[in-house]
């Protein structure tokens, strides 16, 4: 399984920091055709696609992304007529909220989509599109539009949103969702905590607009050598005990250890293991206030 901790976004207008996010240390890459592309430059942000594919090997394009604009806007079916066949690792969908625009995106690209639902009506069919077609590979939240259309007042309003998202998720037998992005690029101690808790909530992952931004990331998601050894012993303790014929023990330390224990603990290692075998390249982009301006403009996740 191929893992991505970290998702960067960069502004599709603009080619020469598409370069330099694939060079970057993020996981996976997401071209933006959206919110941070003027509409007058929305044909150049296409191109700029285009031409990445053209110039690039199948395995950088392997952790490559494109958000298309939603169907429902005026540039969405040029998008998706710009990107179908394409060799990309997938699409995002924005405003996600009707499960047959979902399999018409699908059927025209024949790529992998994550959906991005940014309403309340997208998040009460969220199974329904979380299911909507074999090449819906994610789903997650939209959560600055989503918080406006909700009228929440604080981060906290959201909460029962991720639990919700990351529910229909698992229903669907997808991965955990990935978390929204952390808007305040200067706020690092503010996107630990926030990812901390993401986590907590089951989240896998978090978008990001800047990239000093991912090592934060990539530190909250990667197990610590603590959790891996103290999921390992889990497992070994378990294996040993079935041995015995015991389904459920106490060991040394004093923990409870049955099947859902064992389950947990194998989601850590199996994490780990991926982790441990997945590797690009680590270049970092310039963190320049430039920069940081033109990827901060991107609200969605």
């Amino acid at each position: 399984m191929t893992v991505h901790r970290s998702w960067l976004y960069v502004p599709g207008d603009r080619p020469d920091r598409v370069g330099k996010a694939i060079a970057s240390a993020a996981d996976a890459v997401v071209v933006d055709l959206e919110d941070a592309v003027p509409p007058a430059r929305k044909d150049l942000a296409r191109q700029t696609v285009v031409d990445l594919v053209a110039d690039s090997d199948p395995s950088t394009l392997e952790r490559v992304w494109v958000r298309v604009n939603a169907p429902t806007s005026p540039w969405g079916g040029a998008d998706v007529a710009a990107v179908a066949g394409l060799p990309l690792a997938g699409l995002r969908l924005p405003r996600a909220a009707d499960p047959q625009q979902v399999r018409e995106v699908a059927e025209a690209t024949g790529l992998p989509l994550q959906l991005i639902v940014e309403t309340a009506a997208g998040l009460t069919r969220a199974v329904e599109l979380a299911t909507a077609h074999p090449l819906v590979a994610g789903i997650g939240l939209g959560e600055s539009d989503l918080g406006a259309d909700l009228r929440v007042t604080d981060d906290a309003g959201l909460d029962w949103a991720r639990g919700q998202i990351v529910v229909a998720a698992r229903a669907a037998g997808l991965p955990s969702p990935v978390q929204s992005v952390w808007t305040n690029v200067r706020d690092l101690d503010g996107l630990r905590a926030s990812t901390l808790r993401g986590r907590a909530m089951g989240f896998l992952g978090r978008s990001v607009v800047h990239p000093s931004q991912i090592p934060t990331v990539h530190e909250v998601f990667t197990p610590s050598a603590e959790e891996v050894a103290s999921a390992r012993a889990i497992i070994a303790a378990a294996e040993a005990a079935r041995e015995q014929g015991e389904v459920a023990i106490l060991d040394e330390a004093g923990r409870f250890i049955d099947p859902a224990v064992v389950d947990r603990a194998a989601v850590i290692t199996d994490l780990a293991d991926s982790l441990a075998t997945y590797t690009h390249v680590t270049d970092t982009l310039p963190t320049d206030d430039r920069t940081a301006d033109t990827l901060n403009a991107q609200e969605n996740p």
